[in-house]
């Protein structure tokens, strides 16, 4: 970037890319194509990583690049996560000499590898987190590697080596880390994404022991998509499941895996939901789930929950029931009422307005009594489009309905409105 560019940059960022193509394609030493993918990422970086777009210099690489990469309240997450595992090796450590080295749990610098940088959000949050820490960045773009090279020092990230290798071939060479984070690329040869762990590239069934072997903490992020019961069947020595929403949209799935005694404990599930202002965390164990027997409603209460998008994702439908003391309206509605509120409920919570009943005459009472709502339908033989064509409701509104069957299997209509 010429002086000219960045403070062509600095004038017009908050401005329409497209426009900015359009009008300044002939201006003498303006690369506009170059600046335009530099205004575009700080445009992104804005929403998604404001401390990225706080620092002056931060250079942006391409669209796709920055789509995929992590916001910052996830990469955070997984910072405070790697370091509280990595914390509990150390104090194992302390009394192992045959860990590492043979002064580990002493001041030594965390040794922390990431596999698959990107553009390298993930890598600068872990590493930050982690603090006392030696950063090694592989990547096999040669452009995000320079990129990466020119953010770390600028975002405070240090020491860190950049390596532009294939992560699979510099996992053979590598030398034993604390912690290894690996993201594979979830879209096949033809752009088109992928669910499945053996249809991600690399494939982390076939690197499984080989990352147990280089790291003692491994985490492994993939798509918010996958079936968790068959994931967990597949990879060997996973310690801890992160199913992570923001905002109340699942984004990814984190797994911590780890063959170390210090975090050889039963397999734990956390759902969590970031805000701006805070994150909820509920964490069960899948035995748990399936030995426990949730209380259920045979009268509605004043208050209906609805259990935030991670927490439906990793199936803890009995067990949260139990944690916060609310009753299940039916086996498969994943919905629960309550007589007293319980404000700490992990999602949505509605005051109950009324109840109709799923038929002509409840239809046409509830279109009486509302003109539009938001429709959300649980456990109910209509999709939303079927239901809202046949009530002739209207989108949109403060009040919402749930259809949904209750415990006696009567099909019911809610009227709610969000607290």
């Amino acid at each position: 970037m010429t002086e000219q560019e960045k403070e062509f940059i600095r004038i017009h960022r908050n401005e329409d890319v497209r426009e900015l193509l359009l009008k300044y394609k002939t201006v003498t030493g303006l690369n506009i194509r170059a600046v335009a993918v530099q205004i575009k990422g700080w445009q992104t970086a804005h929403r998604k990583l404001p401390t990225w777009a706080a620092v002056n210099g931060i250079r942006y690489p391409e669209h796709l690049s920055l789509e995929q990469c992590s916001s910052e309240l996830t990469a955070r997450y997984k910072g405070e996560v790697i370091e509280r595992m990595v914390k509990l090796v150390i104090t194992d450590n302390m009394n192992d000499s045959s860990s590492l080295d043979s002064n580990a749990g002493q001041q030594e610098l965390i040794r922390f590898t990431d596999l698959t940088g990107g553009f390298g959000v993930d890598a600068t949050m872990i590493a930050k987190t982690l603090g006392n820490c030696h950063t090694t960045f592989v990547e096999r773009s040669e452009e995000l590697c320079q990129i990466a090279s020119h953010n770390f020092p600028l975002l405070g990230v240090c020491p860190v080596d950049v390596v532009c290798a294939d992560c699979q071939s510099m996992l053979n060479e590598l030398h034993p880390q604390h912690v290894l984070f690996i993201d594979p690329a979830r879209r096949d040869n033809h752009g088109r994404k992928t669910v499945a762990i053996e249809d991600c590239t690399p494939d982390i069934c076939v690197l499984n022991r080989l990352l147990l072997e280089k790291g003692e903490v491994v985490m492994v992020k993939l798509s918010p998509m996958l079936d968790l019961s068959l994931a967990s069947r597949t990879l060997t020595d996973i310690r801890e499941i992160h199913i992570v929403g923001v905002n109340g949209e699942c984004k990814e799935i984190l797994m911590v895996l780890s063959s170390l005694p210090a975090l050889n404990s039963p397999l734990s599930i956390h759902c969590v939901n970031i805000t701006s202002e805070h994150t909820d965390i509920f964490a069960f164990s899948p035995d748990s789930e399936k030995m426990s027997e949730p209380q259920y409603a045979h009268q509605m209460g004043p208050y209906l929950y609805e259990p935030n998008s991670s927490i439906l994702k990793a199936g803890a439908f009995k067990s949260v029931g139990i944690e916060y003391g609310v009753e299940k309206l039916h086996r498969h509605s994943h919905l629960y009422t309550s007589s007293e509120k319980c404000k700490d409920f992990p999602g949505r919570i509605f005051e109950v307005v009324e109840v109709f009943p799923f038929n002509k005459t409840g239809i046409k009472l509830l279109r009486n009594r509302v003109g539009k709502a938001n429709i959300t339908v649980r456990n109910f033989p209509l999709s939303v489009d079927e239901l809202r064509k046949r009530m002739s409701i209207k989108e949109g509104g403060e009040d919402y309905i749930f259809a949904t069957t209750l415990w006696d299997v009567s099909r019911v209509l809610i009227l709610c409105r969000k607290l």
